[in-house]
């Protein structure tokens, strides 16, 4: 897995200000246990992230070591089966779950015939050639919510989400007229800088932030470029990912072509805790709170 990152993409006051989502996110144990009879896997952490958060917890997920490390809130309960790796399920394992549905992505279609020998397999489409990923999260959460019979919960989820942007917006109004880049270490060299099609640029869009990457962009939202490309912007701001891949945090201290960025010598760097860039609704509303708070602490 490069520099940990999940591997899509190769191919194609201030508590009252940001703390909107503490709360679910904080009683999420509580509500799973008013969980569904539908016994769902979810092979893909942005739909399990919405499950979590309408209260229906799902058997199994793919790769719980990626969980803990990018989506973090909500937490996920113990109780939930590890299947493997998210292209090489353990299909033994699977089945001996014995889910009544198998919920997948189109980046799954190539094992989707060995996923229906286990179970009905429904395909969910967050991230698309047409892009759009946060219009295609809330169509999600609803189509997850009447799957399990949490209409009202899906609405509320959906709702909130938008209020808490409403919220960032205003409060990020006087810190907005900066663009910002937003990337994530591949190697000490070369970076993902995320733009149009993906989850940030979308958060971008609802909360008033200028992106400082215009370039193309892939199906998940992103371009890999050399750090030297990311001197397109004098007066850029920039936000990088944690966690570091291995030897990138010599970069940030005793690189030449990073000591020569512009965002470099304007001191203009925030550091960002993880967030699932693949996500949805939840993933959108952690990326909003943790930019909101970084940028606040940064003036």
């Amino acid at each position: 897995m490069a520099a940990d990152l999940p591997q899509r993409g190769s191919r194609m006051s201030r508590r009252c200000a940001f703390g909107l989502f503490t709360l679910p996110f904080a009683t999420i144990g509580a509500s799973s246990a008013r969980t569904a009879s539908l016994r769902i896997a979810c092979l893909d952490d942005g739909l399990a992230e919405t499950l979590l958060m309408l209260g229906v917890r799902p058997v199994a997920i793919a790769d719980r070591e990626v969980w803990e490390k990018w989506v973090v809130e909500p937490a996920l309960p113990p109780e939930v089966a590890d299947i493997g790796t998210l292209l090489e399920p353990n299909l033994e394992f699977l089945a001996q779950l014995k889910p009544d549905v198998i919920l997948a992505i189109p980046y799954l279609d190539g094992i989707k015939p060995l996923l229906e020998r286990v179970a009905p397999v429904k395909t969910i489409g967050i991230y698309t050639e047409g892009g759009q990923p946060y219009r295609n999260a809330v169509d999600a959460t609803r189509t997850l919510a009447s799957l399990v019979g949490k209409v009202e919960e899906g609405e509320a989820l959906i709702a909130a989400t938008e209020a808490y942007f409403a919220k960032v917006k205003l409060q990020l109004a006087p810190l907005s007229a900066r663009p910002i880049y937003v990337i994530s270490f591949m190697d000490p060299r070369n970076v993902r800088v995320y733009g149009q099609k993906s989850l940030f640029q979308e958060v971008f869009d609802r909360i008033g932030i200028r992106n400082a990457w215009t370039g193309e962009t892939n199906y998940w939202g992103f371009s890999t470029v050399g750090i030297d490309g990311l001197a397109t912007d004098d007066d850029a701001r920039l936000a990088y990912l944690e966690p570091l891949p291995e030897g990138a945090g010599g970069t940030l201290t005793a690189s030449p072509v990073w000591d020569a960025m512009p965002f470099v010598r304007n001191r203009s760097i925030m550091r960002l805790p993880p967030v699932l860039m693949f996500g949805a609704l939840p993933s959108a509303a952690r990326f909003a709170r943790i930019l909101a708070e970084a940028m606040a602490a940064h003036g």
